[in-house]
């Protein structure tokens, strides 16, 4: 089954679904019992909003149950799309194969413009920087580049990536491409905080460790599971872009100043 998207244009295409100013989503990357739970908590959401809370934070529970029915109902979720994988068999450009996945979602919010945060972040040589897992990434071309990264018990892993998707301010993501030794793909989006309170950066994140779950839960215990790396992470960033100044890790050298570092 396909899904329709409303467009605004208005233009005449293929189909009955097309002249009425519908273009197709593409195929369902949302598993049948995802689509069915997303459903149920949507309409419970939405219901909840609509006869319970007739107020601001209402509104954003309609909404959110909203988005929560059309993902049930079209097989549809944008961050999925976004990250290019889903939970259906059918998923056959995902970088995660379907069932391996471990995902991780994080967000910060910082007292800065998200134009300024975006151009920080978008060249990936800076993330070592506030990034304590990261030794070095390296800027290949526009859209790529080279990642190594630190591993339980010592170890390094590397990785080519490729930006997939960007939205300039907004929105950037990513994959790995080739043969890397942590399968990963993610994407960072900064969201103005209304009032002019910052911008809310979020990082979702999707890897296969190279032990599968197994190496994620020895990581874990050695306190290094990618969870509570990505929330140090977020803090570290919002340390250095607020103050200019990162905490100080071991091994590595502390950022006083943007774009400088002191050992």
């Amino acid at each position: 089954m396909t899904a329709y998207a409303s467009t605004s244009s208005g233009s005449v295409g293929n189909g009955a679904a097309r002249s009425a100013g519908f273009q197709p989503l593409g195929p369902p990357n949302v598993a049948p019992a995802e689509r069915i739970a997303s459903g149920i908590a949507g309409a419970a959401l939405a219901g909840y909003a609509i006869t319970k809370k007739r107020d601001a934070g209402g509104a954003a529970l309609a909404i959110a149950g909203g988005l929560l029915l059309f993902r049930g109902i079209s097989g549809q979720c944008m961050g999925y799309k976004v990250l290019r994988t889903g939970t259906v068999d059918e998923a056959s450009d995902a970088v995660i194969p379907h069932g391996q996945g471990i995902r991780v979602e994080k967000a910060f919010t910082i007292d800065k413009p998200a134009d300024e945060l975006f151009a920080f972040w978008r060249n990936f040589e800076n993330l070592p920087r506030f990034m304590a897992h990261l030794e070095r990434v390296r800027v290949i071309d526009d859209t790529h580049s080279h990642w190594v990264a630190k591993a339980p018990f010592g170890k390094t892993v590397e990785w080519d990536a490729e930006i997939v998707n960007e939205e300039p301010g907004r929105m950037i993501a990513w994959k790995s491409v080739g043969d890397p030794d942590v399968p990963n793909a993610g994407s960072v989006w900064f969201k103005p905080v209304p009032g002019d309170r910052g911008t809310e950066v979020r990082i979702n994140l999707e890897y296969n460790p190279p032990a599968g779950v197994i190496g994620a839960t020895v990581a874990k215990l050695f306190g290094e599971e990618p969870g509570q790396q990505i929330n140090d992470d977020l803090r570290h960033f919002k340390n250095l872009m607020e103050s200019g100044e990162v905490p100080t890790v071991i091994g590595q050298p502390q950022a006083n100043k943007l774009g400088y570092t002191t050992a």
